[in-house]
């Protein structure tokens, strides 16, 4: 394992940052982390000390994807880098470009700051929209050796292109200019699990909207979920192992449709099982109401759509042991309920 004492994670405010950040900090490294605006430093380091006493090791800076100001003041005395941070939407974006460009170009910008400031290594966070998109479904596990294919665009959305896009750009980019600084990438799937508050990511409405009375029924859409406490442990083991280098990882469990994580609330947080539905919506029903409602209309190509992904080479290379899906699901209900977001 090789050490990392001070390390950048960029996106302080962000939901995986807070977590790796926390770890880097129990494990006694100084961290710095990144934020668009100064306004933000008071929410990081109020989410950071419910996890973790920075002891005053943690250091915030200005620095925003869309522009070269601060990045390499932020990377110089660092060892290591975790390039977290990347535009996630709120709603459907009108083109491509509201996201590919900050994530593809952020990325490069982290990456270029890092190499000039003679960081040893980079982790980057991708997804597992990069890995198993524009493909369509299958029952075979995808693994690190597929890529998504983004010139299918009726299996996949914006949010899904940019991180294959900026996946892709970050490798090519490493092998004709990154001399000798280390990259590695992380593959997440749908990250769940304890909230800190509101900036939690976006793919924790996956719990919280069967929670808060708001779905008819469930339908058939599903993803392979993770927890965000396992997968920052990821992201720091790649880190430091010093075997990672140059190396994709998925980091995700099983794949639950719907009517799985349904099915994990009842059983698991029974205080909460009459706020979640159990009827299935036929499809031909989700179709219909995509007609007139444009938030399921934008996640059409979903539906159906079996994508399970495998975690084999995090666990066997880098001893990654994610919690159950069961497990994340409870824990991220429960927090949900403790932080009135219901």
């Amino acid at each position: 394992m090789a050490e990392f004492d001070r390390v950048l994670v960029t996106g302080g405010s962000g939901y995986i940052a807070s977590f790796c950040i926390a770890q880097l900090l129990r494990e006694g490294a100084s961290v710095v982390t990144t934020v668009r605006s100064r306004t933000r430093e008071a929410d990081v380091r109020q989410a950071i000390a419910k996890l973790a006493d920075a002891d005053g090791r943690l250091e915030v800076r200005v620095a925003d994807l869309n522009g070269d100001d601060g990045w390499w003041d932020a990377c110089a005395g660092c060892s290591g880098v975790l390039h977290v941070a990347s535009p996630i939407p709120s709603e459907s974006p009108k083109n491509d470009d509201e996201l590919v460009r900050p994530a593809r170009d952020g990325a490069l910008r982290v990456l270029k700051a890092a190499r000039d400031a003679g960081v040893r290594r980079v982790v980057m966070t991708s997804s597992s929209a990069a890995v198993c998109y524009g493909h369509g479904g299958r029952s075979k596990p995808y693994t690190e050796a597929d890529w998504s294919d983004p010139r299918d665009r009726t299996d996949s959305s914006a949010y899904e292109r940019s991180k294959m896009i900026a996946e892709r750009a970050a490798w090519d980019w490493h092998a004709r200019e990154g001399g000798a600084l280390e990259l590695v990438t992380i593959c997440p799937g749908a990250v769940i699990g304890p909230v800190l508050g509101r900036d939690f990511s976006a793919s924790v409405e996956i719990v919280r909207s069967l929670l808060r009375t708001s779905m008819p029924g469930l339908p058939r859409f599903g993803w392979p979920l993770v927890d965000v406490r396992d997968i920052a442990d990821l992201h720091i083991r790649a880190l430091r192992s010093l075997n990672a280098a140059s190396q994709r990882f998925i980091g995700a469990g099983d794949f639950y449709w719907l009517q799985d994580v349904g099915r994990a609330l009842r059983e698991r947080t029974p205080e909460l099982a009459g706020r979640v539905p159990t009827r299935r919506l036929p499809s031909w029903l989700v179709r219909l109401s995509a007609l007139r409602n444009p938030a399921v209309r934008a996640r059409m190509y979903e539906l159906n759509k079996l994508r399970p992904v495998s975690a084999e080479k995090a666990k066997r290379e880098l001893g990654w042991a994610p919690r159950s899906n069961d497990d994340a699901i409870a824990d991220t209900a429960r927090s949900l309920s403790a932080e009135g977001l219901l």
